[in-house]
């Protein structure tokens, strides 16, 4: 069986949040999956460095006022469709094998923050969550790429295809902090009215959060983050950097207006590559998720 990689040594945020699966009401899924990035790779070290990174940061939330991992617990599940162990893997694969662990997870009553990984993950967990709802809820993408291609070098499950796989899903999405589009979605743009919210226009609007909000039409929302979507200098490990980019304490003030406005059903956060002789990625990767957290059961 390719389901599951062996188990995960180490813990999210480590001995500060040790918690058993039963009483983790929020559930770190590690998907170290990569086949189809184009530039910069090592996304499929990135949930490793994400969850090793944790264990330095401060378990107190300063902004939320508590020990979020004791208060909630967290368990860090083993990784799937690990492309390190498993290079043969296919998309259709780790498709179906991300679809099936999510499902369980949901059914179980978890907050999942599934970590990747290639992008193309994500259409796997939005999958899960369509399947297991069966209701329509809006996937929000922070991401310097609009990822609508249909199909890129040969593969509709690319890493630049993602957010069209979840559109054919018949989804409402809204992209934001998107810098760098082809011909193709700017088309599929034009004629789906998809509300994009560009980063020159966030740049100086200073009331985008609260129209961003209100572009949102269901109750339930899905969070996706390409970590690209982040300002380079913030996150410079990616596979593709952008100029611009939503800068840290923007990005937290627009996560957490989501979070009080609509009932967040799941998270992802992707494509994080390490760069070698530095942590500055993946501390900041590691600690957005671990707002991701706090944010959901405050």
């Amino acid at each position: 069986m390719l389901l599951q990689s062996p188990p995960t040594v180490e813990q999210f945020l480590g001995s500060e949040a040790i918690s058993s699966y039963e009483t983790a009401r929020a559930v770190i899924l590690p998907i170290p999956y990569e086949a189809t990035t184009t530039y910069r790779k090592g996304c499929e070290t990135g949930p490793d460095a994400a969850i090793e990174a944790s264990q330095q940061l401060e378990a107190y939330d300063e902004e939320l006022r508590r020990e979020t991992c004791i208060e909630v617990g967290i368990y860090t599940r083993e990784a799937i469709a690990d492309t390190r162990r498993h290079p043969d893997l296919t998309a259709e694969e780790m498709l179906d094998i991300t679809t099936e662990t999510v499902s369980k997870l949901i059914a179980d009553g978890k907050f999942v923050v599934a970590i990747g990984g290639e992008h193309a993950i994500t259409t796997g967990v939005v999958r899960a969550y369509l399947q297991t709802l069966q209701e329509p809820f809006t996937v929000v993408q922070i991401d310097a790429h609009g990822d609508m291609r249909d199909e890129y070098e040969g593969s509709r499950h690319n890493h630049a295809c993602v957010m069209r796989r979840v559109l054919e899903m018949g989804l409402p999405t809204l992209p934001v902090g998107i810098r760098a589009i082809c011909k193709e979605e700017a088309e599929l743009i034009r004629e789906q009215e998809i509300p994009v919210f560009w980063d020159r226009e966030i740049d100086r609007s200073p009331d985008w959060i609260e129209r961003a909000i209100a572009s949102i039409r269901t109750e339930k929302v899905f969070i996706t983050i390409d970590v690209d979507g982040i300002d380079p200098a913030l996150i410079p490990g990616v596979g593709t950097p952008e100029p611009g980019g939503l800068g840290w304490n923007e990005t937290l003030r627009f996560l957490r207006r989501v979070f009080q406005s609509k009932e967040v059903i799941g998270c992802d956060v992707m494509e994080l590559a390490p760069i070698a002789d530095s942590v500055v990625s993946e501390f900041t990767t590691a600690k957005l998720i671990y707002k991701l957290i706090g944010y959901r059961f405050s």
